[in-house]
């Protein structure tokens, strides 16, 4: 798919020299008792609240250096990516750079070549977790390059909801975040993955995602992105290979003045009677947004839509929403829609005249239109409080 002309900032150029390659510190001090406050409260606004006990494990790269809570359940298993390799050779020949190219670009070669941390974390088959696994990465270091290489396994049977919160401390305002996710969902399984940005304003932003779904799978993801960076290009990819397997993306994003947002996500349905969904939802406070979605119907039976909304809000600011389908397989069905605009008026009179303040009312319509039937068990308090700050930005100016 050609990528649009629509900002100058499309596809920016990243000078790796300017930023400070993370390295382990062999002598940094836990941050689960040293984390300062500030460090505290940016990790729970992306749903990593330090300060509770883990229900199933919990992992946490800061700057470069991994700390982890190994979860009691048995079955479950939760480390430092290095730490799996050296544990479980086979990890090299089954599961690393196999669901991804480590040479598709820049960013996978400067993970493929580098000292790189991330999380390791296997569901044994048929474990089914009652909550969510929490992760989260913290870049502390002013104008820091984290590089981040993850893999999940989801055995046979098993299900997991993962909450991986992205954070930069509280008055760093620039780096560079790059991350490779491999996902594997093995027949009869279910992956939800939920994914929450919150970057300081200089921060560009680099994940490389790709998931193979087995037979009678499900893979979910989540994304929410309040405060987004300056620039983030997300590609994720996504394989049914098995038949009756299905995918679904929510996205939902604040997009503010100078920063630019190629959110997408390409599903290739090879499996015979899949199915996918790709729905999107950016509300524009004056940057540029560039959704994306590309179904492949490459099978018998295989089913999509592809649904891409903006609300502009500013007087600046674009967003493009380029919905694609691709057919390869004659009993291929898919469809798409795509809406842009702006709030209307008449709504917000109707409230106002229900006993609404005018920003009460234009918050009530952009929490609706938010509204997208996200599964998100185990992050209600933080999701809900991310809408309304959302929903909250607007009615100023309106």
């Amino acid at each position: 798919m050609k990528k649009s002309d629509a900002s100058h900032m499309d596809r920016l150029p990243v000078d790796f020299s300017k930023y400070k390659v993370l390295n382990k510190s062999d002598n940094r001090p836990d941050p689960f008792s040293t984390l300062s406050q500030d460090d505290y409260d940016s990790l729970k606004q992306v749903g990593l609240d330090m300060k509770r006990p883990p229900d199933m494990g919990r992992f946490l790269l800061f700057d470069h250096n991994p700390f982890f809570t190994i979860s009691q359940t048995e079955g479950v298993e939760i480390l430092p990516l290095p730490d799996a390799m050296n544990r479980y050779p086979w990890m090299m020949e089954k599961y690393y750079f196999k669901a991804i190219d480590r040479n598709m670009d820049e960013f996978t070669r400067q993970v493929a070549e580098g000292e790189n941390q991330g999380y390791f974390i296997r569901v044994k088959k048929n474990v089914r977790l009652n909550h969510p696994i929490h992760t989260g990465f913290l870049i502390h270091t002013p104008q820091g390059l984290q590089n981040v290489h993850n893999i999940v396994v989801i055995e046979e049977g098993a299900h997991l909801h993962l909450i991986t919160g992205c954070v930069s401390g509280k008055h760093n305002q620039e780096g560079l975040h790059i991350a490779v996710s491999e996902n594997y969902v093995a027949s009869n399984a279910k992956f939800i993955n939920t994914m929450i940005h919150n970057w300081g304003p200089d921060f560009v932003v680099r994940p490389r995602a790709a998931t193979i779904v087995a037979e009678n799978a499900t893979f979910v993801s989540n994304y929410y992105s309040v405060s987004p960076p300056k620039n983030i290009e997300s590609i994720p990819y996504t394989h049914l290979e098995g038949n009756h397997s299905s995918a679904k993306y929510m996205t939902v994003l604040a997009s503010m003045p100078n920063s630019y947002c190629d959110i997408g996500g390409t599903v290739l349905m090879s499996g015979e009677n899949t199915s996918a969904e790709l729905v999107a939802r950016a509300v524009n406070y004056g940057g540029t947004v560039l959704q994306t979605g590309l179904l492949i119907g490459a099978a018998k039976g295989s089913r999509g839509h592809v649904d891409c909304s903006g609300l502009m809000l500013s007087d600046g600011g674009v967003i493009e929403a380029v919905p694609g389908l691709r057919a390869t397989h004659p009993d291929a069905r898919m469809s798409h829609e795509a809406a842009i605009g702006k709030i209307d008026m008449g709504e917000v009179n109707y409230l106002q005249s229900k006993g609404l303040s005018e920003m009460q009312a234009i918050a009530l319509i952009i929490r609706g239109f938010l509204n997208i039937g996200v599964e998100v068990e185990g992050l209600d308090t933080e999701l809900e409080q991310m809408i309304q700050q959302i929903s909250e930005l607007s009615g100023h100016g309106e």
